[in-house]
């Protein structure tokens, strides 16, 4: 898109942007100085006259045009009338600049301690599966076997249910090993649909939970959702000759550096870690048209997201010949591709925009028919095969998926996918009116480690009173 740069107007001496930013700075030094001689109010003065500035470089963002003197001459003045404030009720410069040093060092040791002992800890307990769940998938694998008439039923629906690659429905897939929360994302959306009759859910696990997943939702009625299971270890075209990633996660080098991390002196960040960017699942979102090849249009949805709104406009959106279409993250956060990728790189600077703005997975829609005249598909397979040594971006599947649907993405309302449910505080607003609320991060719901103000809106789709729930110890 053309219009404004960020990053050449936060170093240039003429902008309005560089003036407000370098007031930010200033006015930030000022709160702690001014929180350090407990004159709490003056702090927060300053805190929301930061917050003011804040907008406006935000609204600049996105909308793309340069600040003008006019529209930030309030701030600028008012900002300016509290740090001459600051200056008369503190320090003069060299003793702010002495202060604020010595501070700011003993704060970031204090912070880089604590960030790798957090970090660590939370990886460790969002890795462990909770005995309640691996007593579930127990239970309804025995379950299965033993019930042959649970059997029968689920082979009948297969057989006869044309709506699996009917087009004219609405069609959502997850890829899960998780059976609760795959269940808590059905259930949300089957009963906040208008017509739960018209959805359809392809679900796809793995071996060791594919019984009990097919026990699960034979077992249980969604308000007549059409569900399909599948295991991926079925696919026959998912092997390393034709999976890039396949092949790389099979390389010994690749699982020491995800389980050991010894091999990089301790530079990667834990959170890129995570065992689970070893699976399958974690991957074949690239794969969807062959996943499901007589299907036109899907959504795609992460299994720690609760569905809270008919998601059937969803459907008839329009992408505007692109393939995906997502909700889009550098708002006030300043979520762009710089952010993910490696522009030292000579091929990341040379393909990609720094302040092209990032984009979120686990509420896509994407149209499979364009999807296929693009071939997308190959497109992800020449960047896979140029990170063998994660020298363009290090590990997970968004960075992959930012260069890959690049100018191939049509941003949804905000609305339509609320993020950070899983690690930060949302707006109580904007998960009120969230179609599909997300708990991206460590935090998941159902750990001891979720967050206890959001786990009712995850809890309120399982039923605690079912028998299996009961015997497992679910509460």
């Amino acid at each position: 898109m053309e219009g404004l740069n960020i990053t050449e107007e936060m170093v240039s001496p003429d902008s309005v942007t560089r003036q407000l930013s370098d007031q930010i700075s200033l006015a930030k030094a000022f709160v702690v100085i001014a929180k350090e001689s407990n004159n709490l109010q003056f702090a927060w003065e300053l805190s929301a006259q930061i917050r003011n500035s804040q907008i406006l470089l935000s609204n600049a963002a996105i909308r793309r045009t340069p600040l003008t003197t006019r529209e930030s001459e309030t701030a600028i003045r008012d900002m300016a009338l509290l740090l001459y404030q600051a200056q008369q009720l503190h320090y003069d410069s060299a003793t702010m600049i002495m202060r604020l040093k010595a501070k700011i060092q003993a704060l970031d040791d204090q912070m880089s301690s604590v960030s790798e002992k957090s970090s660590k800890y939370g990886q460790i307990a969002a890795e462990e599966v909770p005995k309640s769940l691996y007593c579930l998938g127990v239970r309804l694998t025995s379950e299965w076997f033993r019930n042959l008439n649970l059997q029968r039923k689920h082979k009948e629906r297969k057989q006869i249910d044309m709506k699996l690659k009917d087009n004219n429905l609405y069609h959502f897939c997850v890829f899960s090993d998780n059976i609760l929360a795959t269940s808590v994302v059905v259930n949300s959306t089957a009963l906040n649909s208008k017509n739960p009759e018209m959805v359809v859910f392809h679900l796809v696990t793995d071996e060791i939970n594919y019984a009990a997943t097919k026990a699960w939702f034979s077992m249980n009625d969604f308000r007549g959702v059409t569900i399909e299971v599948q295991k991926f270890e079925d696919f026959s075209w998912l092997n390393a000759s034709y999976v890039p990633v396949l092949k790389q996660l099979q390389d010994s080098e690749t699982q020491s550096y995800y389980f050991s991390g010894n091999n990089d002196d301790g530079r990667t960040p834990i959170k890129f870690r995570n065992p689970k960017y070893l699976s399958m699942l974690n991957h074949l979102r690239f794969y969807i048209p062959e996943v499901f090849p007589a299907l036109e249009k899907v959504v795609f949805l992460d299994d720690d997201v609760v569905v809270q709104k008919d998601l059937s406009a969803l459907f008839s959106i329009d992408l505007n010949s692109n393939v995906n279409g997502a909700v889009e993250t550098c708002m006030e956060t300043f979520h762009r591709y710089h952010k993910y990728l490696n522009y030292s790189h000579p091929l990341i600077r040379a393909h990609f925009d720094p302040d092209a703005c990032g984009w979120a997975f686990g509420m896509n829609v994407f149209d499979l028919v364009e999807w296929r005249k693009r071939n997308v598909t190959g497109i992800y397979h020449y960047w896979q095969e140029r990170n063998v040594d994660r020298t363009l971006w290090k590990l997970g599947t968004l960075p992959p998926g930012l260069l890959t649907f690049y100018g191939l993405t049509e941003a949804l309302d905000p609305s339509w996918h609320v993020l950070g449910l899983g690690y930060t505080n949302v707006d109580p607003q904007l998960i009120e009116k969230g179609a599909v609320l997300h708990f991206n991060g460590n935090s998941k719901p159902w750990l001891k480690i979720g967050i206890e103000k959001y786990k009712p809106l995850w809890e309120k789709y399982v039923d605690y009173s079912h028998n299996l729930l009961q015997q497992c110890n679910f509460h």
